[in-house]
């Protein structure tokens, strides 16, 4: 049902969009896309992207609104991982990358992208809360303190009865069983948000470095989104992270945040990026960000997953830099962020913060 419903809003945005550009085709040079999406129709060729599989459905609903509107182009996304991504992105194998995590120095990522693409590219796509799933017979909902959260997954909280879920979920019988944290095994831009927000939110609980793999040894792992959700899912007792667009019918937790909790939504996790500031000593185009893991701000969720679009400034091929422009721009525009929505549950960048990011993909040009 998810993948018809994203395939019905792509076409019908592209409809919109085809309209628009026909109306308007006398004031724009053919290719700019306008501010809508792509408006070419002579585009043929194919690019590969590959890196974070929380976008994956997302990217298929890109993918179909973009190639139903340029039907000679071919976009190929491969879930691989946001690590998986990075490293192919800066070695040049593939035209573009999505990635959970902003890219760092810490292991050459940064300077790499640099020496390979000129100026980077890095623009958030695509926002999303990160569900806290579980699986146990009876409970449907819980509420949890951050302090909760990393004492489960850093397994010094080990039945669901234990004192600490009891005093937030009053009401709710909690049985004896034991937690079975799950994680993932593969290393994992939603693997660092989450533990970004344990060590921002829940320090003394959380005493772990942030990084993307997993710091805790004895759990059950899985790899990519789909093995933890499907581990989850396997047991009773068991509790995971996940990108909330794959929660599907597990319990989830609602997060303590000040005198609240808030369960995920859309409109929760677009709240955090609000109060959040870009990180400073960037490129032109890098629009990473420093996200408000602590934030006490009402209604907002803070276990979110800013995952970015990764490309260059400068191809060695003009074809690939017009295909990767014109992608990134359908991605950006209105159109592409509600057909993203409608796939997968993300929260759309509001107009403001699209124009802002497609001045970078404007600057996308062979060298």
């Amino acid at each position: 049902m998810r993948n018809w419903r994203a395939k019905t809003a792509a076409i019908a945005a592209v409809s919109a969009l085809a309209l628009v550009t026909a109306c308007s085709s006398d004031n724009e040079e053919e290719g700019t896309g306008g501010s809508g999406g792509s408006g070419s129709s002579d585009l043929s060729g194919t690019i590969s992207g590959a890196g974070a599989s929380s976008q994956e459905a997302a990217q298929g609903a890109w993918q179909a609104g973009f190639q139903s509107a340029n039907p000679d182009v071919t976009v190929d996304y491969d879930p691989v991982g946001s690590g998986g991504g990075r490293e192919q992105f800066v070695a040049g194998g593939v035209a573009f990358a999505g990635s959970d995590a902003y890219l760092t120095d810490e292991e050459g990522e940064l300077s790499g992208a640099v020496e390979r693409c000129g100026d980077l590219i890095e623009v958030p796509v695509y926002v999303s809360p990160i569900a806290v799933i579980f699986n146990l017979e009876g409970v449907d909902s819980l509420n949890m303190s951050a302090e909760t959260i990393a004492g489960i997954f850093n397994q010094e909280i080990t039945t669901w009865n234990d004192e600490a879920i009891a005093a937030d979920n009053p009401g709710v019988e909690l049985p004896d069983t034991p937690i079975t944290p799950v994680n993932r095994s593969d290393e994992s831009g939603t693997t660092e948000n989450f533990a970004e927000y344990l060590a921002a939110a829940a320090p003394d609980a959380w005493p772990h470095e942030v990084d993307g793999n997993w710091p805790v040894a004895g759990g059950e792992a899985a790899q990519g989104t789909s093995g933890v959700v499907s581990a989850v899912s396997g047991g009773n007792g068991t509790i995971g992270y996940a990108d909330a667009s794959q929660a599907g019918d597990l319990g989830t937790v609602a997060v303590g945040v000040g005198e609240e909790f808030v369960p995920y939504s859309p409109e929760a996790a677009a709240a955090v990026l609000e109060v959040s500031e870009r990180v400073e000593g960037r490129g032109e185009y890098d629009f990473a960000y420093d996200l408000a893991r602590d934030t006490t701000e009402a209604g907002a969720y803070p276990i979110v997953l800013v995952s970015y679009g990764l490309a260059c400034t400068t191809y060695d091929d003009a074809n690939t830099a017009e295909l990767v422009r014109e992608y990134f721009t359908y991605i950006l525009s209105e159109e592409g962020q509600q057909a993203a929505a409608e796939a997968a549950g993300s929260a759309p960048l509001s107009a403001e913060l699209s124009a802002e990011y497609q001045a970078a993909v404007d600057a996308i040009a062979a060298g």
